[in-house]
Formats: structure tokens, sequence, C-alpha cells
């Protein structure tokens, strides 16, 4: 169901860190994704750490490697099916993922240089199980509230 794909410098991020916000960051879209916390659903959602080196990097045009002190870059790309994404919503998204990773870093306010996208994959373009996986599909597992079931709906009509 979601995908959240967290790039930082190499080592910027402890294993400690990485359990913690495996966690934190299904969480952060779990909750505005299906309208409540419910555990069972954690198993739609990845969390994938991919860490680049300071040469592979740049920010401001210049590689983190030529910066002294280089920022604090991360950048969070969270893809989701196609549903009921309202801008309030992907809002409360955005601000979960980068409280999440400011609690894990143990920074009282996300760092300047970490930005997020959030991309919605057309309905039938997500595949899972060996077939084409719509959100339609999942709305009767019962992790979803019927309010958002009901948004859901209407918004694909």
């Amino acid at each position: 169901m979601t995908i959240v794909t967290v790039t930082t410098s190499e080592g910027r991020l402890s294993l400690e860190q990485r359990r913690e916000l495996a966690l934190s960051l299904t969480d952060a879209v779990l909750v505005p994704e299906v309208g409540q916390f419910a555990p069972p659903a954690r198993i739609g959602f990845q969390v994938h750490f991919v860490e680049r080196t300071p040469d592979r990097m740049a920010i401001g045009g210049r590689l983190l490697c030529d910066q002294s002190p280089a920022p604090d870059v991360a950048t969070f790309d969270i893809c989701v099916m196609d549903a009921a994404w309202p801008t309030p919503v992907r809002k409360q998204v955005t601000e979960n993922v980068l409280g999440a990773m400011a609690k894990a870093c143990a920074m009282e306010q996300p760092s300047p240089a970490w930005w997020t996208t959030f991309r919605t994959i057309d309905e039938g373009s997500w595949g899972s199980r060996g077939s084409v996986l719509s959100i339609l599909d999942l709305l009767g597992s019962g992790v979803f509230t019927p309010e958002r079931v009901a948004e859901i709906r209407k918004a694909l009509g």
C-alpha cells in the first residue's frame, strides 16, 4: 500500500534509529491513510533506507563532501496508492514523517535540508501478489474507518 524511502548521507542513521523509524514512519502514514491506528495494516507498508556517500549528494549546487560542515540532508519519498489524499491529509503525513525523523534523531525540529515528496500511484498501476492491486480491494479488510472508506470510494468514483 505504501512505500517510504528515506535517503540520507552514509552513516547518518544508526541501526537503532532505523529500527525506530521503521515503525514510526509506517505509523506516520498508516494512521492518515486508514483513518485510525491499526497495527494489522502495518504489513502493507514498507520503509526503505538508502545511504549515499557525501560525494553522491549535493545541495546548493555543491557536493556534500565539498561543504564544511555538510548540511544534514535527507529526503523522504512517500509513495501511496491512489485514494483520497486531499491537501490537509498530505500535510499531516508530511508533518508526521518529518516529526518522526526529528524524534529519532533527538532533534527539537526537522532540519531545513530534509525534504519530502508525496506521490500517488494511479489506480491500476500498483502490483502485488503477481497481479495489479487496487486500494478498492483493501477497503473490506477492516482496517479502514468507515469515513475513510467513504472518502476513498468518492475520490475514485
